[in-house]
């Protein structure tokens, strides 16, 4: 064999030998929020996950931060039982293989099935779940409404095919209760649900709800909020890589997080721990770049492919709405859908103001008749409510003011035809359906 021949078969098999060899760390510092791995820093990225501990008891962490000496790891499971000295090595990224056959089970963040013992079949190809959105000039445009079935949506902020809209709610409000509303929407050909940080109880009620409606195209992804802040920031990431493969598959994709605030919450435990500083009401500046990361991955796909239409619910602490992270996510999104807590009290469900709701794709679905009703209903409802106070007090009279007469007689009328409960039938016309309860009406 020529010796330039020979070189060359010692390079591939060192090539191959290296890839087969395992390279090990040592667990230096070990405390609740995180650990320390020396060894291993050459061989790591940040966002690859490392093995650690015997086989009997090991646990998986991520590399949240490389030095030159050590790497700082955060471990999946809470409370993990490490020791000094143990030994880690370096797994690589986290990869997902998703496959049609997962239509209708319930995944933890690691898509691994937790609705039974039945096994999961992995696709193909593995997608990884990080990964860039599709490039912003070769994406389709986005055109076509999708009617959801909830008249207040419909009507007032309808929702197109590839459209990322949020559902902005302080605690106890309804917002789940829409979202799993909009589940039973039939204009998708799959719904991929995240449920994040949600209490066990009610993801076991939301799934019951959702499998009466669309269960057998459904797929759901939980982490629960007594799981790690890891497994919980890894959820939305998992069922975004879900409805990226369903979409190349050229379907209309539902994807629902709720709630993507929570994801910002683990989110921050997760910085914090590897060592930055916080910002913003406690918040570290990589909690401001992973959002927008996240949801612009969802909408159109390029040409050819199908879309992402995505539902976020951001749980507004202290009824706040504009606190950081839900003024980051408002200005990402294609439109907000506002829930107050002040309408909930009043009885009314769902508990939409529909004066501070916009969807910013409304006027490329809207006829020009629609339109103007909207408008018409939006300025007497406007009306309606300014002057509420000043009626309570006694302090108008019939007959001042026309345009507020009719406000007056109008908007109890539009607020009971709005209201539609999860029992309700689905509403197929709304526009023709308000109109309807606003003819019949009596007069005043």
């Amino acid at each position: 064999m020529p010796p330039l021949a020979k070189l060359n078969t010692l390079v591939d098999e060192f090539r191959q030998a290296k890839n087969l060899t395992r390279v090990s760390g040592v667990v230096t510092e070990a405390c609740p929020t995180h650990y320390t791995v020396n060894g291993l820093s050459e061989f790591l990225k940040v966002g690859d996950c490392v093995q650690v501990g015997l086989a009997s008891r090991e646990s998986l962490g991520q590399v949240m931060r490389v030095g030159k000496d050590a790497a700082i790891i955060k471990s999946f499971v809470s409370g993990a039982d490490l020791c000094l000295g143990a030994l880690a090595r370096r797994i690589g990224p986290i990869e997902v293989a998703p496959d049609a056959s997962w239509l209708g089970r319930v995944l933890n963040a690691f898509a691994k099935p937790v609705d039974d013992e039945r096994p999961l079949a992995n696709g193909s190809r593995p997608y990884p779940v990080e990964c860039a959105p599709p490039r912003a000039m070769r994406r389709a445009r986005v055109t076509d409404a999708v009617r959801t079935g909830v008249r207040v949506v419909d009507c007032f902020t309808p929702i197109c095919a590839g459209q990322r809209i949020g559902i902005f709610a302080g605690s106890g409000v309804g917002k789940s209760t829409l979202l799993s509303m909009m589940t039973r929407s039939e204009g998708f050909d799959v719904v991929v649900n995240c449920l994040v940080g949600e209490r066990g109880r009610e993801v076991r009620d939301f799934l019951d709800e959702m499998t009466k409606a669309r269960g057998d195209a459904t797929i759901t992804i939980v982490a629960t909020g007594d799981e790690s802040p890891m497994m919980r920031r890894l959820a939305p990431l998992t069922a975004m890589t879900i409805a990226e493969y369903f979409r190349d598959k050229g379907a209309s994709v539902l994807l629902i997080v709720d709630s993507i605030t929570r994801y910002a919450h683990a989110a921050r435990e997760v910085a914090l721990a590897a060592g930055e500083p916080p910002v913003a009401h406690g918040f570290a500046p990589s909690v401001f770049a992973d959002l927008p990361r996240l949801l612009e991955r969802a909408g159109p796909g390029e040409a050819g492919a199908g879309a992402i239409t995505g539902i976020f619910s951001v749980l507004v602490d202290g009824d706040n709405h504009n606190d950081p992270i839900a003024d980051c996510i408002r200005g990402t999104l294609d439109g907000h859908i506002v829930l107050e807590r002040d309408i909930a009290e009043q009885g009314r469900y769902p508990a939409i103001n529909v004066l501070k709701s916009i969807s910013r794709l409304a006027d490329r679905v809207w006829t020009l008749e629609q339109r103007e009703f909207v408008a018409s209903l939006r300025m007497m409802l406007s009306r309606f409510e300014d002057t509420r106070d000043l009626r309570m007090l006694g302090g108008y009279q019939a007959g001042s003011d026309r345009e507020l007469d009719r406000a007056i007689l109008v908007a109890p009328t539009v607020y009971a035809a709005l209201s539609q409960s999860p029992r309700s039938p689905r509403s197929v016309d709304a526009f023709g359906e308000i109109a309807h309860r606003l003819q019949v009406a009596p007069a005043g």
